[in-house]
């Protein structure tokens, strides 16, 4: 005798797709906890962080742009002022310390760009953004150059490769677990309402800035933590390290691809476009920029809602069409 769906499954073969990506998600976690005891060589750890550090960053960005679908390009601004934190008291506080001021400067950052700026919306809230990630680098530099008269600094902290993989890790669990939390909260339940209509939002009494200031600060929290965890791996760090632009954009292809509006859809993003920017970066080194150009309106064209959009459309259709 044949076994019987189960009647969610059947009933539901969307929500049975859904539940199949995210368990195939989890297993991807727990491989990528168990590589270093896999012994895995130094190379495959070096990719791991990678994946790692992109996962943060796209989860956290999808945290606030997922359910608002503010398109936020301030993910560098953050990243680079957690990685300059760790730069400027990384050998002079513990290593706990080092993160936990990483971690208020970038959420005081927030906080404060948020109160003059999440009044934006649309194409004026990402010229905005982009412009704020930029001021900050021109900041930081003018100060390194102007006042300490250094552009460039070294970081020495006894700190290895396998312990940063662990803290992205760490990170990333934290960042979905979070997630996971808002979603399931009155917050959560707020910024999806914003999402959809803002005005409406406003009309049934959400205070729509407290709640978007507050996840833009969770958010930039986590890629503040990202910058200043991914630090000890650069030894030498300076603005155009930090603050490199390139990060900003990769991170929203990234959360695109897979599905921003999902707690794992940015993971389904990172893994693929993680391994081909590596590809590109090695292979087209002087023509990296205008590849990552094509792939960007490759996403946005073929794939406007994800991965995990076009995945259930079709398991919907699916579902449609064995109905009849």
């Amino acid at each position: 005798m044949n076994a019987l769906p189960s009647p969610a499954a059947a009933g539901n073969p969307a929500g049975a797709g859904r539940l199949a990506l995210q368990a195939l998600m989890v297993a991807g976690l727990a491989l990528l906890a168990a590589l270093p005891w896999l012994g895995a060589d130094d190379y495959l750890i070096a990719v791991g962080i990678n994946i790692l550090q992109y996962g943060v960053l796209a989860t956290a960005w999808a945290l606030f742009s997922g359910p608002t679908r503010y398109v936020s390009l301030a993910t560098v601004a953050f990243f680079g002022i957690g990685a300059y934190t760790a730069a400027v008291v990384g050998e002079t506080l513990p290593w706990p310390a080092v993160l936990a001021v990483a971690l208020g400067i970038s959420v005081v950052l927030a906080l404060v760009v948020g109160l003059a700026t999440l009044r934006l919306s649309g194409v004026h809230f990402v010229i905005f953004t982009f412009g704020l990630a930029e001021l900050v680098h021109q900041l930081v530099n003018w100060y390194e150059v102007n006042v300490t008269r250094t552009l460039g600094r070294y970081l020495f902290v006894d700190i290895t490769q396998v312990q940063i993989y662990w803290q992205l890790l760490a990170l990333l669990v934290g960042v979905l677990a979070t997630g996971w939390a808002i979603r399931r909260s009155r917050l959560g339940l707020a910024l999806q309402v914003i999402g959809d209509d803002e005005v409406v939002a406003r009309h049934v009494g959400i205070d729509t800035t407290r709640a978007k200031l507050l996840l833009f600060a969770i958010s930039a929290g986590f890629i503040g933590l990202a910058g200043a965890v991914m630090a000890p791996r650069w030894t030498y760090i300076d603005p155009a390290i930090a603050f490199n632009p390139v990060i900003s954009f990769q991170v929203l292809i990234m959360a695109l691809l897979g599905g921003a509006n999902r707690l794992f859809g940015p993971l389904l993003g990172v893994l693929p476009v993680a391994i081909l920017f590596e590809l590109l970066s090695g292979s087209f080194p002087n023509h990296f920029m205008i590849l990552l150009g094509l792939v960007f309106m490759a996403i946005v064209y073929f794939i406007p809602n994800g991965l995990f959009g076009l995945l259930q459309r079709r398991r919907h259709r699916a579902g449609k069409e064995g109905s009849k």
